[in-house]
Order: C-alpha cells, then structure tokens, then sequence
C-alpha cells in the first residue's frame, strides 16, 4: 500500500531516506544516472518533511544547496515546497517560477 510522506512519522521518514540513500548508491553501482536521480529527488522530498515550513518566509533569499552559485527567492510557501525564482551569481532572477523542497534550501542569505 503506498502512504504519502505527509502520512509518515519522523522515524518512518528517516527509514525511507535510508531506503532511498541505498537504492541510489546500489543504482549508481550500476551505472543508472536517472535512477540515482529519481531516488535522490524523492530523498530530498521526504528530507523536506522533516523541516519545518514556517522556518522559510516569502521575499527571503536562501542559498541552494548542492548548487553552488545560485539563491532562491521565495514568492510564497505552499507545504514543503517553496515557490520562487533562482538567481544567478551575476544577480539575474530567472523568469520561471519553479518549486523546490524547502530541504534544497540552505542558509539566508537576505531578505
């Protein structure tokens, strides 16, 4: 039976990002990038709920963890993803609105 990660308890989160961590390095072992890729954004998702979303705030900027170089810029917060624009290192917001897992995001940078 599937469960959605909102569902899960902390502990049972914590289980599946182990499973998750190991399907991607036994995907990697064998040289399946779009698996590892699959099972790492599923990580990242299930991280996600285990943060808190209030601690992330709209027109904040946060870095972007594992992308060095870009920030993100929160337009709202819509359960465990933020909404928002990239910005590069020369200061140029992307046009595209993306989500992104609060757990991609790092430090604040500024508001």
């Amino acid at each position: 039976m599937n469960y959605r990660y909102s569902d899960y308890s902390i502990e049972q989160l914590h289980r599946e990002i182990g499973l998750l961590k190991e399907k991607a390095q036994k995907a990697e072992q064998l040289g399946n990038i779009s698996e590892v890729q699959i099972n790492e954004r599923k990580m990242q998702v299930a991280l996600a709920y285990t943060l808190n979303p209030s601690d992330f705030a709209s027109d904040e900027i946060y870095q972007l963890r594992m992308e060095p170089g870009f920030t993100f810029k929160i337009n709202y917060i819509n359960g465990v993803f933020a909404w928002g624009h990239r910005i590069n290192l020369l200061d140029e917001m992307y046009e595209k609105e993306e989500a992104l897992p609060i757990s991609l995001l790092g430090k604040k940078v500024k508001s």
